[in-house]
């Protein structure tokens, strides 16, 4: 039995793949073994700014976030991370440069990762594998246009309702004040929305 059918978290990324882009057999018993497991506790920074992103995650349990920090001390938080999903400071990892951002854990965390060489290495390999994370990173961007578009252009209501349609767990899950960071609302009104907003 290949090593990725050994675990629920290795099915789960298989299956998640599988829903990315479909890979032969081999080629998916090549990249599932790679992955080794992670666990991490609540409030755990995983990747600091200044540092190079030296793996790719694949969340299994828990919520993460990336933030920015800026020089008044200021923080902006840009993306959550939760189940099945890869994580990870993507800029950083894709181009190994020093990242920008910090990553850490809100909750109790499980991950499968990989390095930027053994994915180096299977990409060189297997021109499947690349086309497969060339996919995710695709998506990736797609994804952080279009919120560029819900920031600017979109009302306080309609980014937070917006958010409750595509992830409307982390509300019970997450400080409130992290996710009034990522929709660019005051904490104040934040909350008023809460109160207010029936989803």
């Amino acid at each position: 039995m290949p090593a990725c059918m050994e675990s629920t978290e290795h099915k789960l990324l298989k299956e998640y793949i599988g829903k990315l882009h479909p890979l032969k057999e081999e080629e998916l018993d090549a990249l599932c073994s790679n992955w080794q497991t992670l666990s991490a506790k609540r409030k755990t920074v995983l990747t600091t700014a200044g540092e190079t992103e030296r793996y790719l995650y694949f969340v299994t349990e828990g919520v993460q976030r990336a933030f920015y920090i800026d020089e008044q001390n200021r923080e902006a938080t840009i993306v959550f991370t939760y189940p099945p999903s890869f994580s990870g400071v993507a800029d950083s990892f894709l181009t190994q440069t020093p990242s920008l951002y910090f990553l850490e854990t809100l909750t109790a965390s499980q991950f499968l990762r990989i390095s930027y060489e053994e994915i180096k290495e299977l990409m060189n390999k297997y021109p499947a594998i690349q086309s497969l994370f060339l996919h995710a990173a695709a998506g990736a961007l797609k994804g952080t246009l279009f919120r560029q578009v819900e920031l600017q252009c979109y009302t306080s209501e309609e980014k937070f309702r917006t958010l409750m349609q595509r992830s409307p767990h982390l509300l019970n899950l997450v400080p409130h004040k992290y996710i009034a960071s990522y929709l660019g609302i005051d904490a104040t009104n934040f909350s008023k929305l809460v109160n207010t907003v029936k989803i």
